[in-house]
């Protein structure tokens, strides 16, 4: 993929990562962020794995009025370490010779929801799990050193984590965290079929992101942030394409304000969710707030199981040892 961008070339500009920037949610936090009026412009790159797609993102976000920063994409598959590690290098390289501006913003937007067929990444990994806690784990332990402060982590996690939400979503069922990337899930999932399986799944890795922003918190450098965002339910987004039938008609035929009435006032639509959470990127009011979660626009507690601290430090640890044990295996490989 390459390197070319439209908008304005402008001096004193700031980047911003957003993985799966190129639609839905993403895509609207994106275009929110190139119209904010706080601070210094951005330079915007769409971390995605699909080049064609991102690609007319870029186009799309850049043809409108108002745009004051400047959009790009990056070839980045979070099925993959190998390629996360690519990323991660060909940016850090970048970043080192100026040809971009200074790092302050990674957001971790993409994600997955294999409701009926349990699936493997690249590496091995149960793809739910792997995509979206692994693959993101890494990205940003990566960028961790290119970060410039002030800067910002953004963690999309969801009410789904939370049984007190009773977002209608089999809760999380916790294990061992190399148990949770071969897709075991923990004891209450042990009657579960297929599709309330993989709707467990995708609970368990959102519980993992919570645990993951609450980890990264305790451990950043002054200057540096992390919270965990909640987008609520978006009707019509990609992460619903594997649900079945009649619910896939319910939230995409039924408006907006009739679902907030009656499944949850947490219902969004995708613009409205990607503008509160670049709002995490770019609001001065929030330049020291690390370590919360946030629904939509408001500041609550998670779930009181994500507060669990072992469990945190359990993660934290396993997940290091994952990604490293699986470049060592890459790399013997390659000397065979």
């Amino acid at each position: 993929m390459d390197h070319r961008f439209s908008g304005k070339g402008l001096t004193g500009s700031r980047t911003v990562v957003i993985t799966g920037g190129n639609t839905g949610m993403g895509f609207a936090c994106a275009n929110a962020i190139l119209r904010s009026p706080n601070g210094a412009p951005w330079h915007i790159i769409l971390a995605c794995r699909d080049e064609g797609r991102a690609q007319a993102a870029v186009g799309q976000l850049t043809s409108g009025a108002g745009v004051v920063g400047q959009v790009e994409a990056m070839s980045l598959d979070l099925a993959s370490l190998a390629s996360v590690r690519a990323f991660a290098a060909e940016l850090t390289k970048r970043l080192s010779t100026g040809s971009i501006p200074p790092l302050h913003a990674v957001v971790c937007n993409a994600g997955v929801n294999p409701l009926n067929t349990k699936t493997v990444t690249v590496d091995g990994f149960e793809s739910t799990f792997g995509i979206n806690h692994l693959g993101h784990f890494l990205l940003v332990n990566e960028l961790l050193p290119a970060l410039q402060s002030p800067a910002r982590v953004v963690v999309v996690a969801s009410g789904v984590h939370d049984p007190a939400q009773k977002a209608g979503v089999p809760v999380p069922a916790w294990n061992e965290t190399a148990a949770l990337a071969r897709g075991e899930l923990g004891p209450a999932a042990a009657s579960d079929k297929a599709f309330a399986s993989g709707q467990r799944r995708y609970s368990t890795s959102k519980l993992a992101n919570v645990y993951f922003t609450y980890a990264l918190a305790r451990r950043l450098p002054s200057g540096i942030t992390v919270n965990a965002f909640d987008p609520g339910l978006m009707p019509g987004t990609g992460l619903m394409r594997e649900a079945p039938a009649a619910l896939r008609f319910i939230v995409r035929h039924i408006p907006i304000a009739l679902l907030r009435r009656l499944f949850s006032p947490n219902v969004h639509t995708a613009e409205e969710s990607g503008a509160a959470m670049a709002r995490l990127v770019t609001d001065p009011e929030l330049n020291t707030t690390t370590g919360q979660y946030f629904e939509g626009r408001r500041q609550i507690r998670s779930s009181e199981e994500s507060y669990n601290n072992e469990r945190a430090v359990e993660l934290w640890n396993a997940s290091v040892t994952l990604t490293a044990a699986n470049q060592s295996v890459k790399q013997k490989e390659k000397q065979l």
